[in-house]
């Protein structure tokens, strides 16, 4: 099937020379063709324009891409789309969600409106470690049912790819058990899943006072597991004050390294914890929540290669500071933003709410809420090659919005969702 979307209001983030992330002064800059058309052929950006769109030459040169193939001939299998008054935008790409878990905690909701952090919670039993209990009791198919549902949700608000943690395990089997969830999940969804082994989310009840064993578990047992079922792309820690020592993640960074996997941090939520530090010395793909960052960590990060990723979500939710993103930005350093969609701290994966809150709550300009929200979430997962922005050659998912008057309009109605048409994988999944 190729789809041909013509009078396009706007074609936003067009890149003639594709880039992997953009960064510092850059992040205010997005590149826009005004009344285009977008053509879209087995799956991919195959090409884009200012109107009036040539059909002849793209089927002439379509017809000679194809002569030796069985492929169906473009002007045999086209759709075509309208888009007057509507703009089209990449599909957003969400780099951080724990969104396999078992239920809901709006009890704990409650706890969080009469006054308790996030910490009291926590020791009370409440947080991961409830989710945990719920996740040993539910079964995969019911796992799959409900993650279903909010991967559904999310792909309606304009997210294409969407990196899913485990976490909720905190032990062997139940740590595989999410994984095989997520695994399931990417086998059948349109959306682009990235899965990450997340075994020290934090301390079980068991192991509190003997931290060490657990993460000696983590290293002997589950490392081994998840890699030789082939589980996870990416190893994760939440190295922060309570839960995971610097000391504690090298040791587990290093551990998964010996099995390919990359690691990606939770690093200064809740204080300066080292941990985006020691994110940049095992050359992390990306360090994320961050509330907690100082001159110190934005120098340590210039010299890398890896994203800082700030979680809007939670830090709204938890009533918690909000991370440097503007003072990031001035250094030069690229920011993404990700939804944290999770069942204690952000249960929202909306990244239309996202894109508002970076412009609302940390003063990003729209332009580079965007580019948070789309290529550099995209390098955040190791995506930025095929996703991410609108390039020649880019895996073709993109969303078209119903008719708005600019891109500042996104992130300023914050309360609606914009999204009309939704293209995944050069499919159209609505509209």
């Amino acid at each position: 099937m190729a789809i041909l979307i013509t009078n396009i209001k706007e074609l936003v983030q067009v890149e003639e020379q594709p880039v992997t992330r953009v960064a510092g002064a850059a992040m205010a800059e997005i590149k826009t063709l005004t009344n285009a058309w977008l053509y879209i052929e087995q799956g991919r950006i195959r090409d884009f324009g200012t109107m009036p769109c040539d059909e002849l030459r793209l089927m002439k040169e379509s017809a000679s891409d194809q002569q030796n193939s069985s492929s169906p001939k473009m002007q045999d299998d086209l759709s075509r789309i309208d888009a007057t008054g509507r703009m089209v935008f990449p599909s957003f790409c969400d780099a951080h969600t724990h969104l396999v878990y078992a239920g809901s905690r709006e009890k704990e909701y409650i706890d969080k409106i009469r006054g308790l952090s996030y910490e009291e919670i926590a020791r009370r039993g409440g947080g991961i470690l409830n989710s945990a209990r719920r996740l040993h009791e539910a079964t995969e198919e019911e796992l799959t049912e409900q993650a279903s549902a909010r991967l559904q949700e999310i792909m309606m608000t304009g997210t294409g790819a969407v990196e899913i943690k485990s976490g909720y395990g905190l032990n062997v089997e139940d740590e595989l058990k999410m994984l095989r969830v997520i695994r399931r999940l990417k086998a059948t969804s349109p959306l682009t899943i990235v899965p990450t082994f997340l075994g020290a989310h934090a301390v079980p009840a068991a192991y509190i006072g003997r931290q060490e064993v657990f993460v000696d578990l983590v290293i002997r047992e589950m490392i081994p597991r998840v890699a030789e079922e082939g589980l996870a792309d990416f190893i994760d820690v939440f190295c922060d004050r309570g839960f995971f020592t610097v000391v504690d993640t090298e040791r587990m960074l290093e551990a998964g390294a010996k099995f390919g996997l990359r690691p990606k941090i939770h690093a200064n939520e809740l204080d300066y914890s080292g941990g985006i530090q020691v994110g940049v010395k095992h050359n992390a793909l990306s360090v994320d929540h961050l509330e907690f960052t100082g001159e110190e960590e934005i120098q340590c990060l210039l010299n890398s290669e890896t994203m800082p990723v700030i979680l809007p979500g939670a830090a709204f939710f938890l009533g918690m500071r909000y991370a440097p993103a503007r003072a990031m930005i001035t250094a030069g350093l690229p920011v993404a933003m990700a939804s944290d969609f999770n069942p204690g701290s952000s249960p929202s994966g909306n990244m239309q709410l996202i894109l508002s809150m970076a412009c609302i709550n940390y003063r990003m300009l729209p332009a580079e809420a965007v580019h948070a929200v789309t290529i550099n979430g995209a390098y955040a997962m190791g995506l930025n090659k095929d996703y991410g922005s609108i390039a020649r050659g880019k895996v073709a998912n993109v969303f078209i919005t119903r008719p708005i008057p600019g891109i500042e309009f996104m992130p300023y109605a914050f309360g609606s969702n914009k999204v009309e048409t939704v293209i995944l994988n050069g499919k159209v999944i609505n509209g």
